[in-house]
């Protein structure tokens, strides 16, 4: 069967949105994994599916670049399709279209097929035979490149693993990654200015109650964070670069 694009509607509601009327950040991720889980379903190679044979899928990286971010009431078409095909990663793509037919957002993900017994990748193809892609990308990324370490701290914002950061696979959802970075920054930085393109490379698992330090380093409009635990073991948990523009109301 030929791959086609997977499409759904949201209605952005009141309670999504932030103090400037933008769809918030950690919702626009959260929409990704939702699309990303519905797409799986109806593919046959859903959660349920992976779960039957000892599989899950593990996000690795997420690039995303805003043109804009919808607004309250607004209704936007977003679609989503696996662009590559991996030995034991798929990347797969989004896009965000407003009412009128512009897109808006464009967005690329990587994800890793693992054994959940053994926490090691194991082969797309051997594992997920049905597995097919569609040849077609929004953006050019093939996550090849790591984020570099900081050069720097400029910035130090701690926070605490909530039970409600915590998802189905009882760690940290991946979507809260991007809001601790975003919530880093200078409160009077961010309030003037919005997001345009997103980095996230994932690289451990956080657990419910685990203390969160997030170390930043501002260079003018791009700052590039350092996700870690504390008084623990130390380990880093993701590293995050956010290139801001300036907010328009």
């Amino acid at each position: 069967m030929t791959m086609q694009k997977y499409s759904n509607t949201y209605h952005v509601r009141s309670y999504e949105c932030d103090r400037n009327n933008n769809l918030r950040l950690v919702t626009l991720m959260n929409i990704f994994q939702d699309m990303a889980v519905l797409h799986a379903d109806a593919m046959g190679l859903g959660f349920d599916y992976c779960l039957s044979k000892g599989l899950a899928w593990v996000g690795s990286n997420y690039e995303v670049q805003i043109e804009r971010l919808p607004k309250m009431n607004e209704t936007i078409t977003i679609n989503t399709w696996p662009a590559v095909e991996k030995k034991a990663a798929s990347i797969r793509d989004f896009e965000v279209f407003a009412e009128d037919g512009t897109r808006i957002i464009a967005a690329s993900s990587q994800w890793v097929l693992i054994s959940i017994d053994r926490k090691r990748p194991v082969s797309l193809k051997e594992n997920l035979q049905d597995y097919s892609i569609l040849e077609e990308r929004v953006l050019p990324t093939e996550f090849n490149e790591k984020i570099d370490e900081l050069a720097r701290v400029d910035e130090e914002t701690k926070f605490r693993v909530r039970f409600d950061d915590i998802d189905l696979n009882r760690h940290v959802n991946n979507a809260v990654y991007a809001l601790w970075a975003s919530e880093a920054v200078d409160p009077e930085f961010r309030l003037t200015h919005t997001p345009y393109r997103i980095e996230i490379q994932f690289r451990k698992e956080g657990l419910i109650g685990e203390k969160i330090m997030v170390s930043t380093e501002c260079n003018e409009a791009i700052t590039s964070h350092s996700i870690k635990t504390y008084d623990g073991d130390n380990r880093e948990l993701a590293r995050a670069r956010i290139e801001w523009k300036p907010l328009v109301i």
